[in-house]
């Protein structure tokens, strides 16, 4: 079995009163290196992440600041006779960040050796046979940090509502688009390797093309006016043109193309268009991503949407992982993307892909039957405080009004008045569980016994959930909590809620 001392990054470390302007230029120069120890006096003392150092470096004035200001400290340590893949097991249970953004090992005497990151390890995992499987590995290092990063940006829209001062407001929007930034990584890497696994589905929805790039446009133009440079998105074809797609997926494309041009040109043009031709029953589509701002290796190119191919020297690794994954949803589109120098500076990057043509539905029409009459008041049951003010947050998105309480008992006092249309129910909770709540929220009359109820738990296996919907329940939603699982489900209880409304006035 492979110890850590085969697979840990053995770079040199950075001194804690290293300025970051200097630690900048060393991960620009090293586009493979995924974090950066601290030391101080030999002894570790922290680490820098990449991708959360670059993401602090946009801030002005943040290059003149110490590592010791901008590493996570005191670092994760772990000698490199250990065993990987039960460090991978043991780190993914336990301490899930800390495998994003990197540890550190020591020799048997306690001396700096090296960093190591969640890449070493998950290959690792893989190659043991006692390990758990990498898929679940993988999933499990997600889901567990998804949660905390979740109940980050719930607290700062809480904290967006009060009266801060200007620098506050800066620090919060910093705080924010980081924490954006490491949710989108942790997606992206989840997607990707259900692609390497062939797990990546397809689900094919009727889209107005046109529709299709005004929603990339508005994605990235503020970005791109932040950044200096000229974004100019444009559609050509039939206005009314459709194709049968899966459009998230399309538009992450055109997102990982235009962020990578958007990291790597620091000046001029950034071109996205996308190019339909109708033919019978089929749309072929040409997209195109094109900068003038960057010079890029011709071996780069070659290889950008590899699944193991180094980021360019100013990228991220969450846009080498952006890549990686369009060209493997692009490929199961049935297409390929390439990439071809410009003369001069810059690139091109192009795919064409065929699809199922369909009748034309405007987004304004998709947006109102989305959003038409989904305002509800619901109860929100968590004995987690940070539980329930992420629920919270994420009701007021979808437009409802929200009441809070802590426990069963607490429920079913609540639900006796009969105003919920919507009950969000834990299931392990004190004095009451979930399940025992449901059971005599049922025993209640009238609209108040009615309620449709939703379980939030993170156990959910099938006969749990079975479980649940005996006692009365309708639907389960997992935990960590995704936004796009809990509004199906509201939508799904306030659906069912307007059946038993009108079953009861018959």
């Amino acid at each position: 079995m492979d110890t850590l001392s085969r697979l840990i990054d053995r770079r040199d470390p950075v001194a804690a009163d290293c300025a970051c302007e200097t630690i900048l230029e060393r991960f620009i120069r090293d586009p493979a290196a995924l974090a950066l120890a601290v030391v101080d006096h030999g002894m570790p003392v922290g680490v820098i992440a990449r991708e959360t150092f670059l993401a602090r470096m946009e801030v002005p004035g943040a290059g003149d600041l110490s590592a010791r200001a901008v590493m996570s400290a005191p670092p994760t340590v772990v000698c490199e006779t250990a065993v990987a893949a039960e460090v991978a097991a043991d780190l993914s249970r336990t301490a899930p960040e800390t495998l994003l953004g990197g540890f550190i090992v020591v020799d048997e005497a306690g001396a700096y050796a090296g960093v190591c990151t969640a890449v070493s390890l998950l290959g690792a995992a893989a190659a043991s046979p006692t390990a758990a499987p990498t898929s679940n590995l993988i999933e499990r290092i997600t889901a567990e940090s998804r949660e905390p990063v979740m109940n980050t940006l719930a607290a700062i829209e809480r904290m967006r509502r009060f009266r801060l001062p200007e620098d506050a407001v800066a620090c919060l929007e910093t705080i924010s688009e980081a924490s954006h930034g490491m949710l989108d990584l942790l997606e992206t890497a989840a997607d990707l390797h259900r692609a390497q696994t062939a797990e990546l589905r397809l689900e094919a929805e009727p889209r107005r093309l046109q529709d299709l790039m005004d929603e990339v446009e508005a994605r990235w133009r503020a970005k791109a006016d932040i950044a200096g440079l000229t974004l100019l998105v444009s559609y050509d074809g039939d206005p009314d043109c459709a194709a049968m797609t899966d459009s998230p997926r399309l538009i992450q494309v055109f997102d990982a193309l235009i962020g990578h041009a958007l990291t790597n040109a620091r000046t001029g043009v950034i071109e996205a268009s996308l190019k339909t031709s109708p033919a019978g029953s089929r749309v072929a589509l040409r997209g195109r991503v094109r900068d003038n701002g960057a010079l890029y290796d011709g071996a780069y190119l070659q290889r950008m949407f590899d699944d193991d191919a180094a980021p360019a020297p100013r990228s991220t690794l969450g846009v080498a992982l952006g890549l990686a994954l369009a060209g493997r949803a692009i490929g199961a589109m049935g297409g390929r993307l390439s990439a071809e120098p410009n003369i001069g500076a810059g690139a091109t990057i192009s795919f064409e892909i065929d699809l199922a043509a369909a009748e034309a539905i405007s987004e304004q029409s998709v947006q109102a039957e989305a959003q038409g009459g989904r305002s509800a008041h619901v109860l929100v049951v968590d004995d987690n405080a940070t539980n329930r003010m992420v629920v919270e947050a994420l009701c007021e998105m979808f437009d409802c009004s929200t009441e809070s309480v802590a426990d069963g008992v607490e429920a079913v006092e609540a639900a006796k008045a009969g105003r919920f249309d919507v009950i969000l129910m834990d299931i392990k909770m004190p004095r009451m569980d979930g399940v025992t709540a449901t059971r005599e929220i049922r025993k209640l009359k009238g609209p108040a016994g009615s309620a449709p109820i939703v379980a939030l738990t993170a156990n959910a296996d099938p006969d749990e959930a079975r479980e649940y919907m005996a006692a009365g329940m309708l639907c389960v939603v997992e935990k960590p909590i995704k936004p796009e699982r809990l509004l199906e489900a509201l939508d799904m209880a306030l659906a069912a809620k307007e059946v038993i409304d009108k079953a009861a006035a018959a």
